[in-house]
């Protein structure tokens, strides 16, 4: 199918297939923000708001000058070279692959709450399979799964805000008043930053539009990102209020609160059926985060594949125009890294932060080399000089800030999670771009070691045999011929009859010869006469004066009156 006959997203479809993954991020970055930031967490997750703010134009800016799939790779790829661009390509592939395994398997954990006989390994499996059959189905029918999904959780999440808004109708701040005056951790400067560092990771699938522009109608890129923030600036700082506003600060910074912090606030305000509705919207937003990777990843590995980067293998598409090669081989590699870390997802955590900070750290001096070297490419907007810096250097002081935090649960830290992942996609992307270079070092090699196994071959088959004859009949010397054809690796004989001084050779014999040398062409057979008395010095003139090896020259067996016994010749060989 063209892309032409492909139906183009809307506004609502786009930004519910980027939101589900954004929107999700309120199930964890509000307790996440408070366990490090304390009474301040709501504070950093407005901070957060005001820098995805400035990232509005940033992405506006690029994806308007270059609208293509691929996200920060696109913009690098337009702006320095393919190997800077594919280093972000790998970076968001990775934030991809952490993204769906690790919501799959949140929306299963939470599934287990309600039904705890269910297995979270399989289940988690049998979702990743559910989603990637959904996209192989289509873009417009995971678009209205997507929708779905997105308006139940703002449903939800609307629900929940009234109960607690009735909450404090009838009790107050008076608990946020109790948390804001507690003492800190150390200073509320390195609380705000920390907290910052960790409430970052709720814009992650802010990205996520710009994989996947080239399926949406035109115009509509901008209003996703419009969309996403106020979504995002909303929700997530005001649950960090709420929730400080509910319960008091030992209860939001114990483990038991950091997966569930949401359906303890319902099941607070609101009992047991407002806890079970929030328990129901996790497992559908963190199911749409999954659907969210899956559609991000097919715009971002078809753009590299038509750019050679990939095998073009991967473009094949199916009758809805979906690319179901790259969709089949994420859900293996998320499988696997599934398998891998044996559902401890927790593992991920560093890959999917490091990656996902950096994308957008890339993506803003996509922006800064887009401004400098593509000034005249026209786009609908400009982010300032001052937005950029501003934004990139948040971004950076949030990387820094996972990348000190110190490790959960006896964990390794975020780098070393991240490094080897990295590494070895990094390894297979460099590998592709350098394909021609490597493959013609192996051709290189090959040429090498196969002159070095013809010179081997030449000095096995140049090596001459010798057979001494009297006489022969034809029978005879044909047995010869096919024993040194059978047996010995050469290309050459030398075969030797002993004469009487002034005698010659029979006719019988020479035509003999001539005769074997027509039926045994790859053998190149010499005749030779020589004057002399056949025995031990003759043989070892001769192996001298040819350098050819006694134990390489034959006789036929001879009789009781041959003068000499067998081991007298020298190791000469019998051969019939």
């Amino acid at each position: 199918m063209s892309q032409s006959k492909i139906k183009k997203l809307g506004e609502l479809a786009s930004t519910a297939i980027c939101g589900n993954d954004i929107s999700s991020s309120v199930l964890y970055v509000s307790a996440l923000s408070i366990f490090y930031a304390g009474q301040y967490a709501w504070i950093t997750l407005l901070i957060v708001a005001f820098v995805l703010f400035l990232f509005r134009k940033i992405y506006g800016e690029v994806v308007g000058a270059l609208p293509l799939n691929g996200g920060a790779y696109n913009a690098l790829l337009n702006t320095t070279s393919k190997q800077l661009a594919s280093v972000a390509a790998t970076l968001t592939l990775l934030s991809y692959m952490a993204t769906a395994v690790i919501s799959a398997n949140e929306a299963m954990h939470y599934l287990h709450h309600l039904v705890p006989q269910m297995p979270i390994l399989l289940a988690t499996i049998v979702l990743l399979a559910l989603f990637a059959a959904l996209v192989i189905g289509g873009i417009s029918e995971s678009a209205k799964v997507a929708i779905g999904i997105f308006l139940f959780h703002l449903a939800s999440l609307l629900v929940l805000t009234l109960f607690i808004l009735y909450y404090f109708f009838y009790n107050g701040l008076d608990q946020f008043i109790e948390n804001w005056h507690l003492p800190t951790h150390g200073s509320i400067v390195m609380a705000i930053f920390f907290g910052f560092s960790a409430s970052m990771l709720g814009v992650s699938g802010f990205e996520s539009s710009a994989n996947f522009v080239e399926e949406q109608k035109k115009g509509v890129f901008p209003k996703t990102l419009r969309n996403m923030w106020i979504v995002v600036s909303i929700i997530n700082p005001l649950m960090a209020f709420f929730a400080l506003s509910i319960f008091n600060m030992e209860m939001l910074q114990s483990d038991a609160f950091q997966n569930t912090l949401l359906i303890e606030m319902g099941l607070f305000v609101g009992g047991k059926w407002v806890a079970m509705l929030i328990a129901i919207d996790a497992v559908l937003v963190l199911s749409g985060a999954v659907l969210t990777s899956y559609v991000g990843v097919s715009g971002l590995l078809e753009r590299m594949t038509l750019d050679r980067i990939l095998p073009n293998m991967l473009l094949k598409k199916n009758k809805r125009g979906s690319s179901y090669r790259i969709i089949a081989l994420f859900f293996i590699l998320s499988v696997s890294v599934l398998l891998i870390t044996k559902g401890n997802v927790k593992l991920l955590a560093g890959v999917y932060t490091i990656s996902f900070l950096s994308v957008m750290a890339l993506f803003g001096f996509g922006n800064i080399l887009l401004k400098l070297k593509r000034s005249k490419l026209p786009r609908p907007e400009k982010a300032s000089w001052i937005a950029v810096i501003i934004a990139i250097t948040a971004v950076l002081i949030a990387l820094s800030g996972n990348i000190l935090m110190e490790p959960k649960d006896d964990l390794p830290s975020n780098v070393q999670v991240f490094l080897p992942y990295f590494i070895i996609t990094i390894g297979f992307i460099v590998m592709m771009l350098k394909r021609i270079v490597i493959l013609k070092a192996i051709l290189s090699i090959f040429k090498y070691f196969n002159t070095k196994i013809i010179n081997l071959i030449n000095s096995i088959i140049i090596q001459e045999f010798v057979f001494f004859t009297k006489n022969d009949d034809l029978e005879h010397l044909n047995i010869v011929m096919l024993y040194i054809r059978e047996n010995e690796q050469t290309k050459k004989i030398k075969i030797v009859t002993v004469v009487k001084p002034n005698e010659t050779a029979s006719e019988r014999l020479k035509n003999d010869i001539a005769f074997l040398d027509r039926e045994y062409p790859e053998i190149k057979i010499d005749f030779i006469e020589i004057e002399g008395e056949f025995g031990p010095k003759l043989i070892n003139e001769l192996s001298k004066k040819w350098k050819i090896p006694v134990n390489f020259m034959f006789i036929a067996s001879p009789s009781d009156k041959f003068p000499y016994k067998i081991e007298e010749l020298g190791g000469v060989r019998l051969i019939m």
